[in-house]
């Protein structure tokens, strides 16, 4: 059963072809009809998608507005099979990726190029860059930002519900809050069972300084400890209550594998991409924008809280050594 009511919150767990695994839509009953994400476009998903809809007595036609967590392609790929001119609302961040033009395609790909040379990839090694923008195929083609909302908006046709800007995961990602029962829909901010992926991504304007997203995962957690959150409906697997001891718990488990990383660099300066390889041995070279991404924001991290430093070499190379 791909389909749970939890009163006016209906939840369809929709299949992936990504390792996380199923991912979780959400229909709210308000003043419209809103879809919360809209799962990967794949024709397992749609099937799992409609099916679902059916069981509760609704079809595609009915939803009246889509509102996203963030642009990630498990969570936008069937905008395209909404119905034609409805409201699709999320983070200004989002804009781009649901328009996905050329230029933008070329900004991505020349920002992780440089980003991934400044980290000590080796040109020979250049191939597996081709592979970060491939999840794209599973993503949204024909749909596009309508409402922009930020911190403390509330959603139209849902007026309960106030957004809380939480990037980390992804520089668009949002959380809805309901105050009246505690109800959090979190996207892939807070999980059962794993801790989301702080993944790199360009900023929201060029030339802008990078966005560092494992300091702004923290962040957005300890934001989230002083809502009073009943349940978490999350993009992936189980609802999660209690949420102030998973995420104390998180972050320390975040600092630790940041000192064991510290613990690498005391044997000689490292690039990201050495640290990378060493964390990471089995699967650097398929998940290089994960791998990647995990790596530098441990490094993004010793460096802000005063635990290593960094130097960059005549080719540009930053290496990173402790303090």
């Amino acid at each position: 059963m791909n389909v749970e009511s939890f009163g006016d919150i209906i939840k369809i767990t929709l299949p992936t072809p990504f390792p996380v695994g199923d991912v979780n839509v959400f229909l709210i009953k308000g003043d419209r009809l809103t879809l919360v994400d809209a799962g990967v476009k794949t024709a397992a998903s749609f099937e799992a998608f409609t099916s679902g809809l059916s069981e509760i007595g609704y079809t595609v036609d009915d939803i009246e507005q889509a509102v996203l967590t963030h642009h990630h392609p498990d969570h936008i790929g069937l905008l395209d099979f909404l119905p034609e001119g409805i409201d699709i609302i999320g983070h200004p961040y989002c804009k781009k990726w649901l328009a996905k033009d050329e230029e933008f395609l070329k900004e991505n790909f020349l920002f992780f190029r440089e980003l991934f040379l400044q980290a000590g990839l080796p040109p020979e090694a250049e191939t597996m860059l081709g592979k970060i923008q491939s999840p794209l195929k599973f993503s949204s083609e024909n749909s596009a930002l309508t409402t922009a909302v930020q911190e403390g908006d509330r959603l139209p046709g849902l007026e309960e519900w106030r957004v809380f800007e939480t990037p980390g995961h992804a520089q668009s990602h949002l959380a809805f809050f309901r105050e009246r029962d505690g109800a959090l829909i979190a996207g892939d901010h807070i999980l059962a069972t794993i801790s989301s992926n702080p993944l790199l991504e360009p900023p929201l304007n060029r030339g802008e300084e990078r966005p560092k997203p494992q300091l702004q995962y923290n962040e957005s957690l300890r934001k989230m400890m002083n809502v009073p959150v009943d349940t978490v409906y999350t993009g992936h697997g189980k609802e999660v209550r209690n949420i102030v001891p998973l995420i104390t718990r998180r972050l320390e488990r975040q600092h630790e594998r940041a000192m064991s990383v510290k613990e690498m660099l005391k044997e000689k300066p490292h690039t990201a991409f050495e640290v990378c390889m060493r964390l990471f041995p089995a699967v650097y070279k398929k998940e290089t924008g994960l791998t990647m991404s995990e790596t530098i924001g441990q490094l993004d991290y010793l460096l802000h809280i005063g635990e290593a430093g960094v130097e960059r070499d005549d080719k540009g190379v930053l290496f990173y050594f402790p303090l």
